[in-house]
């Protein structure tokens, strides 16, 4: 008797939703509570498992149809898929035409040590929907310890380790570095105990692997260029024919590009006239190429998941919320005053610098506490108010801007702002954040100020309703009890949704914080 696989149960403010991606294939066999398929809605991405075991008998709807809530989607009938257990067998074989006798013959040998295991993708939180392999760290039959890092998988927020089940060696890569994986997704199999009869083999298993089919290869001129490989070259503007490749047929690899930046011989316009590089005559021969006077370069990258996360979310603000920017300027004297004074004694009490927005976040905190609209978030048509302050903190890296969220800044002394903020920081640059430390804050602070910015407009990251925007902190000429002095001042911005906060709650929420940074005795005192 086949079982019902039905959409989850949407909120009164989600209509409907899409079929994001089928897990299972019509005659894969599932367990019970096993992830089926994905269903994506305007807010979240909603798991759909199997209610019981058994096999797929039908997909009722395809990746992309529109689906109501509760609708049923598919039918579960009892047994096992034919031909075994695992899915990964029907697999092999569909693609057995694609394949070298040689490689049917290896993959139906058991691998040396026994168990297999599929190597999959983290579990990604419900506002991540896919990723990208970044990189392999470990190739078909290399030996690895259990808990080694096998593959990264970067996604738009943070960087995911993918690490070995157990001692072995890989046996296949199915998901190649720069393609899209989804949430637990196989990327490659396993085997226990394998790696060390395998390992005289591993420059042509490591060949094959990177080969696979080629559908995604590029070709530059004579040259064929891994997918990998061509975002390196792209980024790094290297010139191909100066590049060695040692993948099957020449096929220039992720390692060959790394190597040539690393020699720094590839470089376009590098080779020097008469030099020989590596790759041959004629690739010395349009290394050494002078350029056409009056040439104009120009270089195309993908843009990484980041950057299109980011630019998707800064328009999606923009285009939902009724957004408004009203500006104040900030005496910084006795902020600085402070600072100079008791800078070395904070150092060496509490073994980090004190700067500047540890005073910023508690004047934010206590500003945030007697303006509850702009603690407060947007969903839907319900108003949600937060009863504590969650500040995230903008970092600039080299990926992007990254958000991480400092907790109850209420209770948090400067001391415990300013070693959150150089953590993130460190953290941020490396790769390190964790996908919950970028989530759910309540209030933002941005400072474009480091990098000169004397005054702009951020942009809400919703669904908070407001963002505090620092700045330049420059000297001018002001008028202070009827004489002119010059001082160090900052221009400071709050950009609020409208919808949410009215304009004189936005007004007074900066003015307090105005207030509070001029005389910072009130953050003591609480007044």
């Amino acid at each position: 008797m086949a079982t019902d696989i039905k959409a989850p149960t949407f909120p009164e403010s989600v209509a409907e939703g899409s079929v994001a991606a089928w897990h299972k294939k019509p005659g894969d066999s599932v367990e019970r509570d096993e992830l089926i398929v994905e269903i994506e809605t305007d807010k979240v991405v909603l798991e759909v498992v199997a209610p019981e075991a058994g096999t797929l008998s039908e997909a009722l709807v395809e990746e992309g149809d529109t689906v109501e809530s509760e609708q049923v989607l598919g039918r579960i009938g009892e047994g096992k898929a034919e031909g075994g257990d695992k899915p990964e067998a029907k697999k092999a074989d569909a693609k057995a035409d694609v394949k070298t006798e040689k490689k049917d013959d290896a993959e139906a040998k058991p691998a040396p040590g026994g168990k297999t295991h599929e190597v999959k993708a983290p579990t990604f939180p419900e506002s991540i929907q896919e990723g990208t392999v970044a990189s392999w760290n470990k190739q078909v039959g290399e030996a690895v310890k259990r808990d080694e890092v096998l593959a990264e998988i970067e996604t738009d927020k943070v960087v995911l380790e993918v690490v070995a089940p157990a001692d072995g060696a890989l046996t296949e890569i199915k998901a190649e570095e720069g393609s899209q994986v989804t949430s637990e997704q196989v990327l490659a199999t396993f085997s226990e105990g394998a790696g060390g009869d395998a390992a005289p083999e591993t420059g042509e298993g490591k060949a094959a692997a990177s080969a696979d089919d080629g559908a995604s290869d590029e070709q530059v001129g004579d040259k064929i260029l891994a997918p990998a490989a061509r975002k390196l070259v792209a980024e790094h503007d290297l010139d191909v024919n100066a590049i060695e490749g040692t993948g099957k047929g020449g096929r220039i690899l992720k390692e060959d590009v790394q190597r040539a930046v690393k020699a720094g011989a590839a470089k376009k316009g590098a080779a020097k006239k008469g030099a020989k590089p590596a790759g041959g005559g004629q690739a010395a021969a349009a290394a050494a190429a002078p350029a056409v006077e009056g040439e104009r370069p120009e270089k195309r990258v993908p843009m990484s998941r980041l950057r299109q996360t980011i630019a998707k979310r800064l328009v999606q603000a923009q285009q939902t919320a009724a957004m408004l920017t009203t500006y104040n300027e900030v005496d910084m004297g006795a902020v600085m005053d402070l600072r100079a004074q008791y800078k070395d004694t904070f150092l060496k009490s509490h073994d980090v610098k004190l700067g500047f927005m540890g005073f910023f976040v508690k004047a934010a905190s206590e500003a945030l506490k007697r303006f509850p609209d702009v603690n407060a978030s947007i969903d839907g048509t319900d108003i949600v108010y937060h009863g504590y302050q969650d500040i995230g903190v903008a970092v600039s890296t080299e990926r992007g801007l990254v958000v991480p969220v400092l907790r109850d800044t209420d209770s948090m002394k400067i001391a415990d702002v300013e070693k959150g903020i150089v953590d993130f920081g460190k953290r941020a640059r490396d790769g390190k954040l964790g996908i919950d430390e970028m989530q759910g804050g309540t209030f933002t602070i941005t400072n474009g100020g480091i990098f000169g910015s004397l005054m702009s407009t951020p942009i809400i990251n919703p669904p908070q309703t407001a963002i505090l925007g620092m700045h330049k902190i420059q000297e001018r000429p002001m008028a202070v009890n009827g004489k002119v002095e010059i001082r160090p001042m900052m221009y400071l911005a709050v950009s609020y949704d409208h919808r949410m906060i009215d304009g004189k709650d936005a007004v007074q929420f900066l003015v307090t914080i105005k207030e509070l940074l001029e005389d910072p005795a009130r953050l003591l005192l609480d007044i």
